[in-house]
């Protein structure tokens, strides 16, 4: 019944997708990503601050030497850090392995999902709701290339995104009364009451801040390309800075089940440069 009644509820709104904003920082220390197609530099961010000492120590106890990039989708991502991946069986499902601990979400507008970014994967909303990171599951954005108006539709949705969750969570704050009403069969109460939920969501949209798009993301967007859904939902932590060919070259390749790699893709070791 309940969940009948969360359907009925979110039914009664129409909504979708995500986005963020940029800029550089000069200065960032490197890492090495050593792997069978080839080397990856990356530099991290020094204001990721967690997210860059969580992934310097694991680097450091050798935690990534061997482990795969189990999740491939070209023009996308290559994602790695799973921890059962390491000697994994080929038919194996990877992607739920992770440390015991997880990272608070950093995220901040210069540091977006552009062709090269170095982001944190999580677990999703539905067990997630604060976006912390997995302490260790990675990803490297390949992406492609949008024209203005396709970055004006998926700024569109990514709002109305945004919406329909502010909707879901005054509807999960009210199931209790919601609940009620529904075993009472006292129609007009219930419908009554999800007006109410959906005014106040509109105040609450109203007073959200939005998500949007500043000129530097959209030339990024636009001219090398990215993945922009992914704005301000995931921690991007770093950029490639040497070694996109490798990235494309591992993005290309042949995929299976779970968009694991027909032939395994992995990595030799890492190392911080000085």
């Amino acid at each position: 019944m309940r969940k009948l009644l969360f359907i009925a509820a979110i039914a009664l709104f129409v909504v979708g997708v995500s986005c963020g904003n940029s800029e550089k920082e000069e200065e960032g220390t490197k890492v090495l990503i050593n792997t069978n197609y080839g080397e990856i530099t990356v530099k991290l961010y020094e204001k990721t601050t967690k997210h860059k000492e969580n992934f310097i120590k694991l680097v450091q106890e050798d935690f990534y030497d061997s482990l795969l990039f189990h999740r491939v989708i070209e023009n996308f991502m290559i994602q790695g850090g799973d921890p059962d991946s390491k000697n994994a069986d080929p038919k194996k499902r990877l992607g739920e392995g992770k440390p015991d601990h997880s990272i608070p979400a950093e995220f901040f507008p210069e540091f977006y999902h552009k062709r090269g970014a170095l982001a944190a994967a999580r677990r999703s909303d539905m067990v997630n709701p604060s976006k912390r990171s997995s302490a260790s599951q990675f990803y490297i954005v390949q992406g492609e290339k949008y024209t203005e108006g396709q970055l004006d539709t998926l700024l569109t949705m990514k709002n109305e995104g945004l919406k329909k969750r502010i909707f879901s969570f005054e509807v999960e704050k009210n199931s209790k009364k919601l609940d009620r009403l529904s075993k009472q069969n006292d129609q007009e109460e219930f419908k009554q009451m999800l007006i109410d939920i959906r005014l106040k969501t509109d105040t609450l949209y109203e007073q959200a801040e939005k998500y949007q798009l500043t000129e530097e993301q959209r030339k990024a967007y636009t001219t090398i390309g990215g993945y922009p859904s992914l704005d301000g939902d995931y921690t991007v932590f770093g950029e490639v800075v040497d070694g996109m060919d490798v990235v494309d070259k591992i993005a290309a390749v042949e995929t299976g089940a779970a968009n694991r790699p027909v032939e395994d893709v992995f990595i030799t070791d890492m190392k911080v440069l000085e």
